[in-house]
This record gives C-alpha cells, sequence and structure tokens, in this order.
C-alpha cells in the first residue's frame, strides 16, 4: 500500500502544495456552494434553450421507451428482467414465464417496485441487482444503493410475499459498504464487508476501502461470531467468496484480489482447508464441473511447455489438484485475434474471439472416447460481419440453449436465442443457420443516412490502431464535419460497436461525425494491448489517441476547430491529458467523473487499487513518470487551452469527484473556457436514472455542437 505521507502535511503546508484542496471535502458547506455556483453557470449557459430541450426530449424517450429490449436471465422457470421507463424511473424488478416472453406483449410479474420502496423509506434507492437462492428460487438477496454509489447493502427478500425479511425476523442483512453477500445454502452465506475494527483494532477494509475478510454466517448469527474463511493483508484489493450450485460439483471457492490482474484464487473445504488453484497469479482461474479452466495474461513457462499470454487452458480439475499442469489449448492469440469470452452450456463451451475488433464465435466440443482427447471446433455462421456479438447461457446447468445478442452502431440490438444442438445439426449438413430475432429494439434515427467504417491510424511508434467512424453517407470530406471522438485505453476493457438511439439522436442526427478508438490499454487485443500502455508507457495510450485525431484530420473528415473528444473515469484521465497535452489538436473537450490529480488519486477513495495500472505517486521514480500524465500537474495558466466541459458526481465513491472539481478550479481561476456540471446523485455512472442521464447527455452533447459546428 502507498505510504500516507500526505496525511501527515500541516494545513498551511498543504494549501501552499496544492489550493484547491478543499474541494476534496464532498459535502463541505464551502465545496457544494462552489458546485453549485458552477452548475448555474452551466444551466444558464447551455440548458435554457429550446434546442436544449428538444434534445433532451428526444434522448429521453429513447431511454424511457418501452420497446427496449427486456433483457433477461433465466432462474427456476422464470425469465427475470430489470426495467425503467418513464413512469418507473427508479425501477422494477420483474419476472415473467419463458411462453409469455416470447409473446409480443409479455405479462410481468412484478416482484419488486423501487420507487414505491423510495416513497416508503425516504430514500433514493439505486437498484445494484439480486441473487436468487438455488434450487427454490423463493429467497433472493437484493443489494441496494443510496444515491448510485458502489456502497451498498444487501436484504433477504421473499419471492413468495414479496417482502423483505427483517433482520429481527431472521432475515439476512448487510449494512451499508462496499462488500457482498453470497448464498451458500438457504440458511448460510459468505459475507465480506466493513465489519468494523477486528479483535486488534484493525480496520476489515483494505488500503482500497474494499472488504479485508470474509466470513462464513448462519442464519441468526451475529456478524462478531460468524467464522472466519479468510482475511486478506491492508495492501490487498478485495477479498470475496462465493458458492458453485452446478449439481455434482457444489464447491466454495474464495478470490484474493491483490491488485487488478494480481489475484488468487482458493478452494475452500467445510473444515475451513484452503487449497490454492496454483497458477501465475495474472491468470483468470475458474472451475466448471470436472474441468478447471485457465486464462493467460501472461506467458507460463512450464517443464514441458510454454503457454503463451491470451491463451485459455483446460485440463481435469482433480488431476490438477494433484499436480497435474499439462494443459489442452483451447485458444491461443495471434498478432490480430484475442479472447473476448467464454461461455459455457451443458455440454459446450462457446468462444467469443475479437479479430481486428470484430467478433467471431465458434463452439468447442469437449472430447469423447473416440476423438482421442482432442476438442473439436465448429464456428458459429450467420452473425454480424460488423458489429459486438455476446453470447451467454441460457440455464449452463440443464440445457444447451444461448442467449445471443448482436449490435452496430446502426443496427439496433437484437435478442436471439439459439439451440446450440440444433446449430450444429444444421451445420454439419453444410447449411447456414438462420437465425431468428426473438426481441428487437426499435430504430431511433434512420440508419440509411450513415455509413460505417474501420480504418486505421499509425501511432507514434508505428503501431496500428483501429478505429471506427460513423458518418453521414454525403459527407463532404472537407474537414468541416463536427466530429466527436471516444476513447478508454485502460484496465483491458475493449471498446467494441454498439447502438446507442441517444448518440443517433444528439449527435447524429445533428450532423455530426463519431469516432471510437481502440487504443492501447485496452483488451481489444488481449493481454498484451493492455500492458504496453501500463505504468512508465502510459504515454503510448495518449499517442494512440491522438494519432486517430490527426488520421481524422488527414482523411478530411473534419478539422481541429470541429474535433471534439469525451472520455468517462480512466477515459477522463485519457481526455485530460488531449486537454493538457494536445491543445492545439481540439476544439472541444469533455471530461466524464475523471481521475486528473494522480498525485493524490491513491489517496482518494478507490484510487490505491489501480496503482498497477497507472503507478505508485509516492514512490519519486515513479512519480516521475506518473507526473507526465497527471493533467492537474501539467496545467500552464499561461498557456491557451480549448473549451473544456467536466462533469462528475457527487455520490460518486470511485473516483473521487474533487479530481475534476480541482482542476475545473484552477483552469477558472486562470480564465479559461470551463463548463462544470457535477450531479448530486449517480455515483461512477454519472447518473440515478433516466431524466438524470438525458440531461448529462444533452449538456454534453450541447456544450460540443456549440463549440465545434461553428464556421471558420
Amino acid at each position: 500500500m502507498a505510504s500516507m505521507k500526505h496525511e501527515f502535511l500541516t494545513q498551511e503546508e498543504a494549501v501552499a502544495q496544492d489550493p484547491h484542496l478543499w474541494l476534496e471535502h464532498i459535502t463541505s458547506d464551502q465545496a457544494l456552494e462552489w458546485v453549485e455556483v458552477q452548475n448555474a453557470k452551466s444551466r444558464e449557459r447551455f440548458a435554457t434553450t429550446d434546442e436544449f430541450a428538444a434534445v433532451e426530449r428526444s434522448i429521453r424517450e429513447v431511454l424511457d421507451s418501452d420497446d427496449k429490449i427486456p433483457m433477461v436471465s433465466y432462474a427456476g422457470g422464470f425469465l427475470y428482467n430489470f426495467w425503467r421507463d418513464a413512469n418507473h424511473p427508479r425501477g422494477l424488478w420483474r419476472r415473467t414465464t419463458e411462453e409469455s416472453y416470447e409473446s409480443e406483449q409479455p405479462q410481468w410479474d412484478v416482484l419488486l417496485d423501487v420507487d414505491a420502496l423510495c416513497e416508503t423509506e425516504d430514500e433514493q434507492w439505486v437498484f445494484h441487482g439480486a441473487s436468487l437462492l438455488r434450487p427454490d428460487y423463493d429467497r433472493a438477496l437484493v443489494s441496494l444503493s443510496r444515491g448510485g454509489t458502489d456502497a451498498d447493502e444487501t436484504r433477504e427478500f421473499d419471492l413468495t410475499t414479496r417482502s423483505f425479511i427483517a433482520p429481527e425476523n431472521g432475515g439476512f442483512f448487510r449494512p451499508e459498504s462496499k462488500g457482498g453477500l453470497r448464498w451458500i445454502n438457504r440458511d448460510e452465506v459468505f459475507v465480506y464487508t466493513d465489519f468494523g475494527p477486528d479483535q486488534d483494532g484493525n480496520p476489515t477494509l483494505t488500503g482500497s476501502g474494499y472488504p479485508r475478510i470474509a466470513k462464513r454466517l448462519q442464519r441468526g448469527q451475529r456478524f462478531e461470531d460468524a467464522a472466519v474463511v479468510y482475511a486478506g493483508d491492508d495492501e490487498d484489493m478485495y477479498i470475496s467468496a462465493w458458492h458453485s450450485f452446478t449439481p455434482g460439483f457444489e464447491r466454495n471457492f474464495v478470490s484474493r484480489s491483490i491488485a487488478f490482474y494480481n489475484s488468487e484464487t482458493y478452494l475452500l473445504e467445510d473444515d475451513g482447508t484452503l487449497t490454492l488453484l496454483e497458477v501465475p497469479n495474472s491468470a483468470e482461474v475458474s472451475a466448471y464441473r470436472d474441468l478447471v479452466f485457465v486464462e493467460l495474461r501472461e506467458d507460463w513457462v512450464l517443464d514441458h511447455a510454454t503457454y503463451a499470454a491470451g491463451s485459455l487452458l483446460v485440463t481435469d480439475f482433480e488431476k490438477f489438484l494433484a499436480g497435474n499442469r499439462k494443459f489442452t489449448v483451447l485458444f491461443a492469440p495471434t498478432d490480430t485475434t484475442s479472447l473476448a469470452g467464454a461461455s459455457f452450456t451443458r455440454d459446450y463451451l462457446v468462444l467469443n474471439v475479437l479479430a481486428d475488433v470484430k467478433n467471431k464465435l465458434s463452439v468447442l466440443i469437449p472430447p469423447t472416447d473416440s476423438s482421442q482427447g482432442q476438442w473439436r471446433e465448429m464456428p458459429l455462421a450467420g452473425l454480424p460481419e460488423l458489429g459486438t456479438v455476446s453470447v451467454g447461457a441460457v440455464d449452463s446447468d440443464e440445457s444447451n440453449d444461448v442467449w445471443i445478442v448482436t449490435t452496430d452502431y446502426l443496427t439496433p440490438t437484437t435478442l436471439l436465442r439459439a439451440s446450440l444442438d440444433d446449430l450444429l445439426a444444421t451445420q454439419e449438413t453444410d447449411n447456414v443457420p438462420i437465425l431468428e430475432p426473438l426481441k428487437s429494439m426499435p430504430s431511433f434515427f434512420d440508419p440509411s443516412r450513415y455509413a460505417v467504417s474501420q480504418n486505421f491510424a499509425i501511432s507514434d511508434d508505428g503501431t496500428r490502431v483501429p478505429y471506427f467512424l460513423i458518418h453521414r453517407s454525403d459527407i463532404v470530406l472537407d474537414g468541416t464535419t463536427p466530429t466527436l471522438l471516444y476513447g478508454y485505453g485502460g484496465f483491458e476493457i475493449s471498446l467494441t460497436p454498439n447502438y446507442s438511439g441517444a448518440l443517433g439522436r444528439g449527435w447524429l442526427e445533428r450532423g455530426g461525425a463519431y469516432a471510437v478508438a481502440n487504443i492501447r490499454g485496452g483488451g481489444e487485443y488481449g493481454p498484451r494491448w493492455h500492458q504496453a500502455a501500463l505504468k512508465e508507457n502510459r504515454h503510448r495510450a495518449y499517442q494512440d489517441f491522438s494519432s486517430v485525431a490527426k488520421d481524422l484530420i488527414a482523411r478530411g473528415v473534419t478539422s481541429t476547430p470541429h474535433l471534439g473528444v469525451e472520455g468517462r473515469s480512466n477515459g477522463g484521465l485519457l481526455t485530460g491529458n488531449m486537454l493538457m497535452q494536445y491543445p492545439d489538436l481540439f476544439g472541444a473537450v469533455v471530461i466524464g467523473v475523471p481521475l486528473l490529480d494522480m498525485k493524490r488519486y491513491t489517496h482518494l477513495l478507490a484510487g490505491a487499487s489501480w496503482m498497477a495500472e497507472y503507478g505508485d505517486p509516492d514512490v519519486p521514480q515513479e512519480w516521475d513518470y506518473i507526473s507526465t500524465f497527471s493533467p492537474y500537474h501539467l496545467f500552464d495558466a499561461g498557456r491557451t487551452y480549448p473549451p473544456v466541459m467536466f462533469y462528475t458526481s457527487t455520490k460518486d465513491d470511485r473516483v473521487h469527484p474533487g479530481h475534476a472539481r480541482k482542476l475545473a478550479a484552477a483552469m477558472i481561476t486562470a480564465g479559461k473556457d470551463v463548463t462544470y456540471y457535477e450531479n448530486t446523485e449517480g455515483g461512477h455512472a454519472g447518473s440515478s436514472d433516466n431524466s438524470q442521464a438525458a440531461y448529462v447527455a444533452t449538456l454534453s452533447y450541447q456544450f460540443l455542437w456549440e463549440n465545434l459546428s461553428h464556421e471558420q
């Protein structure tokens, strides 16, 4: 864990080093007064016109539409869904039958009305999900957050009476904290949360603010009396435990997350014995039935073989526990491919591979005696060529049916349900299967007016960087098109095509172009793409993004006065660096829920958990390179910057709102063109309901349009 030397500065020293430090006091009267002043200025500047109202109304129609696909999960013969619309802004947790769901107007059984709960309890609850108890499915553990924070509470819910079971009546309950409650059986749960100081007075949260201890809790038992199954170190990131309910293979596991992509997984026996699943700490390991799967992020060198980073391996679980390390390679990456996901059904494994940021699905069939131990692979045909395809089992224990979701920038999201048995039988006859949509989202804008392409820019070091571009089909390449470039570039997260009615109505229909950059730091080409921009190599992500911007200009799509950028969270750090390092390249910059003060980030909320990504600023040698991408410290009051908009949330307990507040304040003090908006709710998502989401989106689009659509 980082040292806490910042905490020992005198008030005078702290203020001298950081005159805006007071804005880190999230709910102080002085800070909130400053926030309200800035919010009022932003509302007055952008949100009082008829145009703003029309765009906001149009986006709200998309978010509240009753024609959206009600995405579902299967459990115990029912399909469960969480739904928000104009009449239920906080949402309904509900379920229906499979037969009813296939109809045009399913009949929904409402289990929990979150809006009614808010009114009854006078709280601004945000639904964080529900976990059903198998095999009866008559109880659930429901998580609720105040205002959208990551911290939430968990309550036991009775699905037969549609009511919570109070702790005094024996119900499981976890008070508000970051953590979780997970079923073991009807009368036992795993709990990992803030238990308060332990018997030695030490905190039961890690330095990152996440659970340090996991316990096994009996119904009616006090937290302090529950058995500890694992106690991590203060330097760890997150400790958790869970139960696998797969019939015939029920097991308990403990996870020790040391840092991002650095973890240990243990098999937990009933007597409390822990057995480490011995794989590299950077790998992801999972057990399914009699198999163990290992997804590698680094090369794994063993006596008999070297397995490449990005590979997916499999072997027998019991043999693995006994020491066997001979694996079958189910997937090995290439220069242009990476594993996007793997989903189990009863008899198959479905692989989802990204090939130059385009999804390809295939089905792996486990070996039989006649195949001499070889897995057989068959591609799934009949899916989009340029778009995003995701797949998940309907019920991995009971069937080979899968949900398939397809989307791209111009095609509304479509949900299909398919039987892999039927698809594979059809393909073996050399017929391409026809996948009929079960549900489709309507078009919220006319796709016939637009064209989508994938292009490649060349970064400063010669690396080929893909990006997608959406624009009017009749665009004249004269450099005048208002263009919004979006990026993220961190934590091995891939940006793949997706349909957004809000983007279509708020930006494309106005005549704007939209681009998405797949820069290093993301996961588009697997672990190597992510690791290429870690810590001292962070500059590569920023060079990649600026190279895409320059390529858009070179192609004549846009020009500096008409080119804007937007990013959120780590993407906010990205666009903060575009503002500071490339101010002459952009006409406007949007920075959402961002990291910006990279000297203080490890001391603010969950920041300590991200040192594996950025480095430790309290180590002088690491601050030397971190300081080169800390926007708060790169700001030069004497330099000219394009107009910038910051947005964040007072309730963001992941990325501290002080990041956005402090850089905005510094720039405002220096007389720069700054728009600032802070939602009082929303957590790291920035909004708690569709109304708030529509407002923030419209504010961002309005800011960009007014700054990028003018003639030069």
